[in-house]
Order: C-alpha cells, then structure tokens, then sequence
C-alpha cells in the first residue's frame, strides 16, 4: 500500500514560512535588523568620535594636528615635503619675499634685489629624540627650500606634539603615561587624574576636585610618572611659547616669537625658526599668506 503524500499545512510546522537553509523568515528578519542596527551605531560612534576631536583641535587652534590626522588617516598629502622635493623656482624681480639662512642665523625680507628687513634668527639645533615604544628617531633640523607662508597667528598658543613629554621625561628621568578622557588615572595615595570638561584635574579620595597646571618645562608630573594631557585640555596649550607672532609654513613648522630672546642667533630650535617678538612683529605686519620663503 502506497503511503499518501503528508500535506504541509496539515502538519506541526504549518503556517511557518522559512527562509535561508530552512531558517524561519522572522528570524532572517530580525538578524538583518539587528545587523543594520549595530553598523548604524558603530557609523554614529565613529562620526561622533570624529567630529569631537576636530573640534577638539579646532579649540586649541592646532592646525598641525589637523594635518597630521590627515595623513594618518590617507585622506591629505605632506605639502611640505612635496614642496622642499621641488626644484625652487627663483623668486620674482617684482615679488616680496623672505630669505632664511640657516649657516647666518638670520632673515632678510627682501623685494626684488632690495632689503626691506633684516634680523636674526634661531635654527633647528640637529638634535635627535628616540621616541621609545617604537625606536623612531627624530632629527630637530630647519627644512631646506622653497615653502610658502600658509597663515598668519596673532598671540599663538603651543600645542606640545607628543615628542615634548618624551624630551621632558628623559630629561627629568621620568616614566610617561597617556592621560585618555573617561578613564581617570589611579594615584598610589588614592586620588585620581581625570579630565573634566577641558581642565586635567587631580580629585581627591575625599572627592575634592582641583584644577592642575601645565607649562613648557613644568609639565604634569605624578607617582613618577610624566602624564601627557589629552588634546583638547587647557593643560595642553601653553601661552607665550611661540611669542607674539606667527608665519606658520606648514607640517609644524613656523617663523615664530620667542619667550627666550637670549636664544636667538643659535641652532636650538625643534625646527622652526624663531625670531625676537619685536622682529616677527615687524614681519608680521609686512608679511602676507603666500609669501615664498626661501630657506637654505
């Protein structure tokens, strides 16, 4: 006797409708909801995340690490370095420019064969840092070339670059610690380094909360330790270090002020060229953006 054919919708899965390898659709459903929703908020998190630490640097004025992030993340080029890998071209008979030598010690801003200005200057020292974690080697050398004056900085503030607190910790011989926002960092005595809004603060075991202060060469020093400010923090912007005036010229480097006249004339800079503030005043006032600098 032949066994009749057992009609579906007369069985236990009756009414169910099933999808990929027999997987009942509202669960295909909810998976793929579920997906879509997590991307979203990974999507959101990484947009929130971006935009908080672009105005993060936009707040500290710190173009250079907007340059930065750019080039680490793909989406800009090193101008500075194309532009000094360029033949320069000779400037203009009718054209303002500014003449940096590094073997002189000094700056001439000239008009055609006619010098309008002249002073002395400080030059990159030709140090070298070893950043440790990764052995990379830092060299502190004024670039050679053709640049170009990108922008124009009354009163700049500083934003030190991670190779400061290296510098400063081996100097001091200290050990260094990043200090991340929401994840406070726990003392031997029982306190706490945490960010609040933009201010690193130390709270006490009792709760007490106080407001702490960082200056170039007087940075944040706990349990041995030098803590490196988060982007975006008072502690890391310091006034006064770069003087009054700034020509900034792209990937970091600057004719810039000075809190150390006494400087001037000698190779001790990180790179940049650094002036008396009364002379890059005088160049600020004459200097417009797009002004060629020609450094050798």
């Amino acid at each position: 006797m032949t066994t009749p054919p057992i009609n579906p919708r007369g069985s236990s899965l009756a009414g169910r409708r099933t999808g990929w390898r027999g997987a009942p659709l509202w669960l295909l459903l909810l998976v793929s909801v579920s997906v879509v929703h997590a991307a979203w908020l990974v999507r959101l998190t990484l947009r929130d995340r971006f935009a908080r630490d672009v105005a993060r640097m936009v707040f500290n004025d710190n173009s250079e690490a907007l340059e930065q992030a750019e080039l680490q993340a793909g989406l800009g080029i090193d101008s500075l370095r194309a532009t000094l890998d360029e033949t320069p071209s000779p400037p203009s008979a009718n054209a303002d420019y500014l003449v940096v030598s590094i073997a002189d010690r000094r700056v001439w801003y000239k008009h055609g064969d006619s010098v309008l200005f002249t002073a002395p200057v400080a030059t990159g020292s030709g140090k070298q840092l070893v950043i440790k974690g990764n052995n990379k080697i830092l060299r502190f050398e004024t670039p050679r070339g053709r640049l170009t004056v990108q922008r124009r900085d009354s009163a700049p503030a500083w934003i030190p670059p991670e190779w400061h607190y290296q510098e400063q910790a081996n100097k001091r011989r200290l050990g260094l610690v990043q200090l991340e926002r929401g994840a406070p960092l726990q003392l031997r005595d029982g306190s706490q380094i945490i960010v609040q809004g933009n201010d690193v603060v130390r709270r006490g075991a009792d709760g007490t909360v106080r407001p702490l202060t960082a200056s170039d060469g007087r940075e944040i020093v706990a349990d041995g330790k030098m803590v490196i400010p988060p982007y975006g923090t008072n502690q890391r912007k310091y006034a006064g270090v770069l003087g009054t005036h700034r020509l900034y010229l792209g990937d970091g480097y600057a004719l810039h002020g000075t809190n150390n006249p006494a400087s001037i004339g000698q190779a001790v800079s990180h790179g940049c060229v650094r002036l008396r503030n009364e002379d890059i005043g005088q160049l600020y006032d004459r200097v417009a953006v797009g002004t060629p600098v020609y450094i050798y």
